[in-house]
């Protein structure tokens, strides 16, 4: 790094204390112009140190110094907002819109002179909402990219506010209706079974895309949105989290762009918790690959991991909320489809391997052709809510998840016996049925206490002894 360069500029840090001084005092004019400049020029001393490679300490504090910008700049805004709305509540702004009147028999202060339109007033009206019940969302959430090694900017912010200040009564179902060119995309790349069940099939987007590419179809969600297949038969209704296998036989594929609120990461550990399809394509965040506070996005990101994903370069047409009947804008949203794909040993593996995709690349290219055909069984729906089912039907213990996977780790120690295998390690057993090491170390421990696998060595692994009929 040159060090007659500096990383970050003489005076920035002065120039955010005086901003933030000018909010204080309610200058909102004047604090929002100088924190907008302290802004930009963070921004630049981020760049600026990536480019010479500066160390993370210093860029870690250009970002930091972004944010409190940003974060000045957006609380600024919100104390103009506060004052035209007391304005025009006193109507004292003119009829073409304009800030409060300062001078005796002033006329034609308009909003435009405070420097704001008025998609920036709409937004920091929002933003108040959310800094009611959160003071400090503007930097834990923009904090959170910082310590993931990003910058904070204005787009994520107005993407935060979008989906904090959405209300339940807003967001509904999380109905988002997917643009074609999503599932033509996983179409000409993957295959599925002949009937692939679409479980938050909404008003059918994905399922008139999957019927004209060949694929029949079993509908349903969680409302009754009137949907039909082609041939007439309408969408079942019933929470996909109060849902069963079918009994004596497997499901077919599953195809879907699941509910992206609160229940998702349940959502998506039920599908292969309870369901376990031959083979599940998701349409999700790619941020989803982040995160590790909630155990049921680790238990289908690390312990059942998805076999493909396929992250879109460019972001998809807007999906917009059902209903909406706002402006129409471009997606802020990066996603992709993650593939699940069960293997022969019955696991879902243990690697993903990642692709780049444009979908203006598949916009006209043949789907391939259904690869599966079968006698598929019927999931059933349990007529509980999602409050219900959490109740009834708790993470499974320890001691549960072993019995799951018993026979199936016998049946696999057979054949790796037969085949010659001699050792057995933990981290072999993980990786070749895909299950916990918790589970792994207790399965060991119990072979071990009935003769079917000896004491580890010094590199911790286990013989694999002799079976009498006993242990077998």
């Amino acid at each position: 790094m040159n060090a007659v360069t500096p990383v970050i500029p003489a005076g920035l840090l002065q120039s955010v204390e005086r901003a933030r001084a000018l909010l204080d005092e309610g200058d909102y004019v004047a604090a929002r112009l100088l924190s907008a400049g302290a802004y930009e020029q963070a921004k630049a001393a981020v760049d600026h140190a990536q480019r010479v490679k500066a160390s993370d300490r210093l860029i870690a504090k250009a970002r930091e110094m972004q944010l409190s910008a940003l974060e000045i700049e957006a609380m600024a805004t919100v104390g103009l907002a506060d004052e035209v709305d007391a304005a025009q509540a006193a109507g004292l702004i003119s009829a073409r819109g304009g800030r409060p009147k300062t001078v005796a028999g002033g006329d034609g202060f308009r909003i435009a002179d405070l420097g704001v339109t008025r998609q920036q007033l709409h937004e920091a009206r929002r933003l108040r909402e959310v800094v009611r019940q959160m003071p400090d969302f503007v930097r834990v959430t923009l904090g959170e990219r910082i310590k993931a090694g990003l910058s904070p900017t204005r787009a994520n912010l107005r993407a935060a506010i979008g989906t904090a200040s959405a209300g339940k009564a807003d967001r509904g179902d999380n109905l988002y209706q997917t643009p074609p060119e999503a599932t033509l995309s996983l179409l000409a790349l993957e295959r599925f079974s002949d009937l692939v069940w679409e479980p938050a099939c909404g008003r059918g987007a994905i399922a008139r895309v999957l019927e004209a590419s060949g694929y029949q179809l079993r509908l349903s969600d969680l409302r009754d949105y009137g949907t039909q297949s082609e041939d007439g038969t309408a969408q079942e209704v019933g929470n996909f989290l109060a849902s069963r296998a079918p009994e004596g036989g497997a499901g077919p594929d599953i195809v879907t762009n699941p509910p992206y609120g609160e229940d998702l990461n349940r959502f998506v550990a039920h599908a292969l918790r309870e369901h376990r399809p031959r083979k599940m394509a998701l349409l999700l965040n790619l941020n989803v690959i982040c995160g590790y506070a909630d155990p049921d996005r680790t238990f289908w990101m690390e312990d059942h991991p998805p076999a493909r994903v396929y992250a879109f370069k460019h972001r998809l047409p807007m999906m917009h909320r059902d209903g909406w009947e706002g402006e129409k804008a471009s997606s802020r949203m990066n996603t992709g489809w993650f593939v699940w794909e069960r293997q022969e040993d019955g696991s879902y593996g243990r690697s993903t391997l990642l692709h780049r995709i444009d979908w203006e690349d598949f916009a006209g290219r043949d789907p391939l052709s259904p690869n599966y055909a079968g006698a598929f069984g019927r999931a059933s729906f349990v007529d509980v809510d999602a409050e219900d089912f959490t109740r009834q039907t708790p993470r499974r213990t320890l001691a549960e998840s072993v019995e799951a996977v018993r026979e199936q780790v016998r049946a696999w120690l057979a054949a790796a016996r037969g085949q010659g295998r001699t050792q057995l390690d933990r981290r072999t057993l993980r990786q070749q049925l895909g299950i916990r090491d918790a589970t792994a170390i207790a399965l060991i421990d119990e072979f071990c206490a009935v003769g079917l696998l000896g004491p580890a060595d010094d590199g911790g692994a286990h013989p694999i002894l002799d079976w009498g009929s006993d242990a077998a």
